[in-house]
């Protein structure tokens, strides 16, 4: 055949039809021309054509590695290697490595010319043999091949040695049963002065050791000797060309034998203290200056420290370590920290001699280094170093990049709460750091800050003007504002009459309309950040009680908030408007300072809820990588087992939570009291409001007067409700009563914009809207907002409904939430209530994003859904 007219036949040269396929300028035509070519191939493999077989063998080969099938060719792969000469033998045991895998059963067909192979008189054969051995042997090919490969181990040529030596590696490592064939012919190899076979047999020795016991044994008593002369014989070898390295005489056998030295000696003091010696001359004969050098010198570290070293060795390992943190090469002293972090649970004190060095590493400029630095001072820390330590981390914290401040904030307050012995000095330094990077701080490391305070009561003075001071300086440190409120809140009188002065302090001059607009400024400037603007309302109430000339500017600027669109701080607004205006007999006693918190008590809670925290996360299969795939908003898809489980609503019943439309106005009352106020009325009286229970609790005075029809739309037991009616919820001041609702006709319903959920990073508030004539059908409106100062990505929206109810997600408007409540995501939700006025609506939300590429995961349950819905 012409093969200028067909050049894909089975006689075109492989550089041929690589040339051609690297002319191909899309895939498609890439496609074309290896399809026409394995078409030539498969039509030759038919026609039994035996003079183009390797070729095309080869060309298999590299259509192979470009990612298409080839598996029609690997019967041509055995037929080649049961051939007779070198050429063929060698494409077909390369096919046979590239083409095959020791799963495939074509593969013991093989095995029978494997063996012959190994038995072959030319060497180069029993290479290829070994080579493809050594590359898929399967546990069944191992078994029947091993006595071959355990012979050639005694062969006279080294190649062949070290093949053979490759190969058993891989035979011991299918079947560990077979090791105890190998241990023998192992130890010998050692014996050898062949660089590459040398290398092979400790290889072999080290997998050896990790299958079998007995091999442990048996090669610590034979092969310890022979690895200090090889050790020896390469560190003290003058220069040769065909091994060195930089300088050094073979550093990868070096490694080998440090390795399995490390191996042999671990946990057994007799050979620890035989190759002691050795160990001590190759560390400090070693030179540092090159690479090479350096890889030599860890192993060594890790050796000695892997085995029963003694103390000066160690001591020797740790300097070589510190020696490392000076070097300029960033993974070097990379791995000298790792190496440290090992070492300091060894000999703690070597590796405190070097912690000026270690302190060095954690402002250095790669950020790797910082975090492993960090990590090994946070293990350096005892009682007797922890405040240099903790001065020098707070004075790098003042300059330290914004990306490693959440990390070292973290480590600074940890051992700030670990070792602190001394109340004040613990005191100062949380005040510091606060300072520097309050919005980094915990809030429960602040919460622990604000219990000690209170159980402090020598230091409160100290503390709230250390914080007001703090808070003039530095009011953008978010968890540093919490605090400093909270404080000005409660020991106010002590910051303006400079109560409980201790002897280093020096008087400031802070009168009571200074406390009053530190708080005010706080209140404006955090307008987005619904729990500190709370908080604010708080201290400003009881600064009402404690500066009464204050109380009608305290009231003007509580009065602000009464139309705030957040229903928490709305509610507070209005409420201690009323204490401040109307309620000045029980002000003062309702305003007292808080009861000293039992700082035992919150520390075991604290300790409980980390662990608690530790275990959701670990098992909570949405924020592992690689979990569950993530879906656009609103994608229609029934909830999965998981989520199913993690809601709890596989059941048709409502949560306990929800509460029942036919609820009574007293039921919230017996929730918050703990009492039973069940009206004891016959059926069809009126029921008893809660009004005069919050009287009698409060001693306010007598009730006043109900204007309009009763409280609720409460239906006794025993009579039907005639029609589902909608109630409008008005604003309640817990202390004037409840005011009466308005019963609205069912066909104008109008339900109230509720919050269904908030953090302190999120808020979810859900309008709705009903169809004329479908009682059973809502559509919720949800309205999500970032309250946090860091924009949200990758946001989804995610909500599961008992079986009583159908749920629809339509897409969201977007997946990313701008930060501080610049703008929000809306999402709708179709809702059906198949039991409409006999179960109300009940629902369990999670909501995942990402905060600058990190997971994170909030969930809740809503359970104030209006009534009628």
């Amino acid at each position: 055949m012409d093969l200028a007219i067909n050049p894909f036949s089975s006689g075109t040269r492989l550089r041929d039809m690589i040339r051609a396929i690297r002319a191909c300028k899309t895939a498609a035509e890439e496609r074309a021309v290896v399809r026409r070519e394995c078409a030539a191939i498969r039509a030759a493999i038919s026609e039994g054509d035996q003079d183009y077989r390797h070729r095309n063998m080869a060309k298999l080969m590299f259509i192979h590695m470009l990612g298409y099938p080839t598996h029609f060719g690997q019967m041509e792969c055995l037929k080649l290697i049961a051939a007779a000469g070198f050429p063929e033998k060698r494409i077909g045991y390369l096919g046979l490595m590239l083409l095959l895998d020791e799963r495939q059963e074509v593969l013991m067909l093989v095995t029978n010319s494997l063996k012959q192979d190994l038995n072959h008189s030319n060497q180069f054969i029993v290479g290829l043999a070994l080579c493809a051995l050594g590359n898929i042997c399967s546990a069944e090919m191992a078994r029947d091949l091993a006595p071959e490969v355990e012979r050639l181990l005694q062969n006279r040529d080294p190649n062949t040695k070290k093949k053979a030596a490759l190969c058993s590696i891989r035979i011991v490592r299918k079947v560990p049963d077979l090791a105890e064939n190998f241990m023998s012919a192992a130890a010998s190899l050692l014996k050898e002065k062949h660089h590459g076979v040398l290398i092979s047999a400790v290889q072999l020795c080290t997998e050896l050791c990790k299958a079998s016991t007995e091999a442990l044994e048996y090669l610590r008593k034979n092969c310890l000797e022979g690895l200090v002369r090889i050790l020896r014989d390469v560190s003290n070898s003058s220069y040769a060309p065909e091994y060195d390295v930089a300088g050094i005489t073979d550093p990868f056998l070096h490694i080998r034998v440090l390795k399995l030295m490390r191996t042999l000696g671990q946990g057994d003091a007799d050979c620890s203290e035989y190759i002691n010696d050795i160990l001590a001359q190759v560390s400090t004969k070693t030179e540092s200056n090159k690479n090479a050098g350096n890889a030599i010198l860890y192993e060594c570290v890790e050796t000695i420290m892997g085995i029963e070293a003694t103390s000066g060795l160690r001591v020797l390992a740790i300097n070589i370590l510190g020696r490392f943190l000076s070097n300029r090469d960033n993974n070097i002293r990379y791995v000298a920290l790792n190496m440290l972090m090992k070492a300091i649970a060894v000999d703690t004190q070597a590796v405190q001699r070097h912690r000026a060095t270690i302190l060095e590493c954690v402002k250095d400029a790669d950020v790797s280094i910082r975090k492993r630095a960090l990590e090994l001072v946070y293990l350096l820390v005892n009682d007797t170093n922890v405040k240099p330590l903790t001065k020098e981390l707070v004075d790098y914290l003042e300059v330290s990049d914004q990306d490693f401040k959440e990390d070292l904030t973290a480590k600074i307050c940890s051992i700030v709460e670990k070792f602190s012995q001394d109340k004040l000095w613990y005191l100062d330094q949380m005040f510091r750091v606060l300072s520097l990077a309050g919005n980094y701080v915990k809030d429960d490391v602040w919460h622990a800050l604000v219990v000690l305070m209170s159980n402090a009561s020598e230091l409160q003075g100290y503390s709230v003007r250390s914080l007001y001071k703090a808070l003039l300086a530095c009011g953008e440190q978010e968890s540093l504002v919490r605090v400093a409120v909270w404080c000005i809140g409660e020991y106010g009188e002590m910051l303006v009459n400079n109560i409980s002065m201790l002897d280093m302090e020096e008087p400031i001059t802070v009168t009571e309309s200074d406390a009053v607009d530190a708080v005010e400024v706080v209140l404006k400037r955090y307008s987005a950040d619904v729990t500190t603007r709370a908080m604010c309302l708080v201290s400003l109430l009881k600064l009402s009680s404690r500066f009464p000339p204050t109380s009608e500017r305290i009231k003007e600027i509580v009065a602000q908030n009464k139309g705030n669109t957040v229903l928490e701080l709305q509610q507070r607004s209005i409420e201690f408007s009323s204490i401040i205006q109307r309620h000045q007999s029980i002000k003062s006693s309702l305003l007292e300072r808080m009861p000293v918190l039992d700082e035992a008590n919150y520390l075991v809670k604290r300790a409980a809820s980390t662990q608690a925290t530790v275990s959701s996360v670990k098992s909570a299969p949405a924020v592992t990588p690689g979990g569950q795939p993530k879906l656009p908003n609103g994608v229609a898809k029934p909830p999965a087992a998981p989520l199913a489980d993690l809601l709890d609503l596989s059941s048709d019943d409502t949560p306990v939570t929800t509460s029942a439309p036919t609820t009574a106005p007293n039921d919230f009352l017996q929730d918050l009291l703990g009492i039973d106020l069940t009206d004891s009325s016959p059926a069809g009286g009126a029921p008893s409001t809660s009004t005069d229970i919050l009287m009698d609790l409060l001693s306010i005075g007598s009730t006043p007067v109900q204007n309009g029809p009763p409280t609720s739309n409460f239906i006794p037991p025993g009579i039907a409700e005639t029609k589902p009616v909608a109630v409008t919820p008005q604003v309640v001041d817990l202390l004037d009563g409840l005011s009466s609702s308005t019963p609205l006709p069912d066909e104008n319903a109008a339900y109230p914009t509720i919050t269904a959920f908030q953090s302190a990073t999120l808020r979810i508030t859900f309008s709705f809207k009903k169809q004329p004539r479908k009682p059973q059908e809502t559509t919720i409106n949800a309205t999500f907002t970032n309250l946090a100062t860091t924009t949200f990505t990758d946001f989804v929206f995610q909500a599961a409904v008992p079986k009583f109810i159908q749920l629809r997600l339509d897409p969201a408007s977007s997946s990313t939430l701008p930060a501080s409540g610049n703008g929000s995501v809306t999402q709708s939700l179709s809702v059906t209530n198949n039991q409409h006025g006999q179960k109300p609506l009940a629902m369990r939300i999670r909501m995942s994003y990402k905060v600058n590429g990190e997971d994170r995961l909030e969930q809740g349950q809503i359970s104030n859904f209006p009534a009628g819905l």
